[in-house]
């Protein structure tokens, strides 16, 4: 198994502050704005009963599970469709083939995409970053069946590292890229900050002093430089503000990090602790894969 890189760190903490409402009738409001530095903190902006964009729908909400470590795994989530299983214009190998047919334009009466969407309508998770969790759960299906990775694990990862690629109001363009760069703050050994001095010559980061995470799953470039692969297979270098490149990035790292079967307790523990050594962490990430297997399945 090899050896597990530092794991990547969260974006950064944004201080709170307060705004005070003063109205002619002597009423005063205050209202606390806080976004936990960690990114989990963000990702429960949905609520029970609120509206999903004033369409009536109640907004996704996953409930915190305080699990044991190694005691179980999030609930199994429904197949992903293969894109390629009812066609034969492409061999199903490893390799470049499917690598590059898996992230190309669909029909959207292919049964991938039907899949896709109605995943994202049930679990409010964007539709590009569903397709990106999926199409690396597809490559990795390939690359490394034993590990048996789930799109649901990556999402659940996806939602604590920067709320599936929206932190400080990013978005994903359709090309699966960032509208805006999402970067951490330095790695300078400042209180609860690790010290790593920079390591890419501030390639990915921006930093030429200290390191900083980077992209929608929060990879370090040194972790990123051993582990970085283009989803696309178009020969391109692997760009970690690229949900599709960051997912199958994690897919790799999470298996070998786990060096086993993640459809059980041992091998699905030690991957997500390798990504981030915190039980708080793993459970979180346990929150979320579990929530949004059952919600693809219908069996929330």
């Amino acid at each position: 198994m090899p050896a597990a890189d530092p794991a990547p760190d969260r974006p950064p903490r944004r201080p709170r502050r307060a705004v005070r409402l003063v109205g002619r009738l002597a009423l005063v409001a205050v209202l606390l704005v806080v976004a936990a530095g960690a990114a989990w903190g963000l990702l429960l902006a949905s609520r029970p009963g609120a509206d999903r964009a004033g369409s009536g729908k109640p907004r996704f909400v996953v409930p915190e599970q305080q699990v044991e470590p190694r005691s179980v795994v999030p609930g199994g989530a429904g197949g992903v469709p293969d894109p390629l299983a009812s066609t034969s214009a492409q061999p199903r190998a490893s390799g470049v083939q499917p690598q590059a047919s898996a992230v190309q334009p669909l029909s959207t009466a292919d049964p991938f995409t039907t899949w896709v969407n109605r995943v994202a309508d049930a679990t409010d998770i964007p539709v590009r970053a569903v397709r990106a969790y999926a199409t690396a759960e597809l490559l990795m299906r390939a690359r490394d069946p034993a590990c048996r990775i789930g799109w649901s694990t990556l999402a659940g990862i996806g939602r604590v590292e920067s709320i599936h690629g929206q932190y400080g109001g990013a978005s994903l363009g359709a090309d699966g890229r960032e509208s805006t760069p999402i970067v951490g703050v330095p790695l300078d050994g400042s209180p609860g900050v690790k010290a790593i001095p920079d390591t890419d010559g501030g390639a990915l980061d921006g930093d030429t002093t200290w390191d900083r995470a980077v992209g929608p799953m929060q990879f370090l470039p040194s972790t990123w430089q051993r582990w970085g692969a283009r989803a696309s297979g178009d020969g391109a270098p692997p760009d970690p503000q690229n949900i599709d490149d960051a997912a199958l990035t994690a897919a790799r790292y999470l298996c070998a990090a786990g060096g086993g079967d993640m459809t059980t307790p041992q091998g699905w523990w030690d991957a997500v602790l390798a990504y981030n050594r915190s039980v708080e962490y793993g459970q979180k990430v346990f929150s979320g894969a579990d929530a949004y297997a059952k919600a693809s399945t219908g069996s929330n």
